[in-house]
């Protein structure tokens, strides 16, 4: 049960601020303006469902293409937590701003499309596949119960319905929710939401080493 809810936390923990959906929350607006409550509610959705496939194909997936070019699991983890600390880092010394390290994309005429812009490059972008990439690196070996594998596994992809369902709650009452908390409080959720995945990303670079380490000893 420990580890299901490892696998849990370190999925939400690891992409909740490089996804960032309430630092994205008035960009999400300025780009909805004029929208009705029900039309942005179809948006968020929309957007949560793109969110959470994308993912899921970064985190299952994205290793595997790695390995195929001779690229070993051990340097994907100490490369994949070099660039999780990184993200960790300049997030940590990120302008106050929540969106000024957001690309800045113009509403595409009177229709706006759920993936493109608002799904990607504003939600997931590259940053977010690379972290759930290194994350899918971090699975246990084959060799292990699969009845294990496969719990951990959904405990996995549960961790990204979360980050999905954080999302479309975040747009859908984004006004709300940067009311609540202000600048000044939005702030402090991603100063603290920084530090640990650069945390990640420390650990992330250990495990890798370690076993790299094993095999020269």
């Amino acid at each position: 049960m420990q580890n299901i809810i490892n696998a849990f936390l370190l999925v939400y923990a690891a992409l909740f601020p490089i996804v960032n959906p309430i630092g994205s929350a008035p960009l999400f607006l300025r780009m909805t303006r004029g929208r009705s409550a029900a039309e942005r509610s179809v948006l968020a959705l929309n957007v949560a469902f793109n969110s959470f496939f994308l993912l899921l194909g970064s985190l299952f997936i994205g290793s595997h293409v790695l390995e195929f070019f001779g690229i070993t699991l051990p340097v994907v983890r100490i490369a994949g937590g070099m660039v999780v600390a990184a993200f960790g880092w300049q997030l940590l010394h990120a302008p106050e701003a929540p969106d000024a390290d957001r690309p800045k994309v113009d509403t595409p005429g009177p229709s706006i499309d759920a993936f493109y812009p608002l799904t990607m490059p504003l939600t997931v972008g590259p940053g977010s596949m690379s972290v759930a990439m290194t994350l899918g690196s971090q699975r246990p070996t084959p060799s292990e119960d699969l009845a294990q594998l496969t719990v951990l596994g959904g405990a996995a992809i549960a961790g990204l319905a979360a980050i999905a369902l954080t999302i479309f709650v975040s747009y859908r009452f984004a006004d709300r929710i940067i009311a609540f908390l202000g600048k000044r409080g939005t702030d402090v959720v991603m100063r603290l939401s920084a530090f640990i995945l650069f945390c990640i990303g420390i650990q992330i670079i250990w495990n890798g080493c370690s076993v790299l380490f094993s095999k020269v000893g």
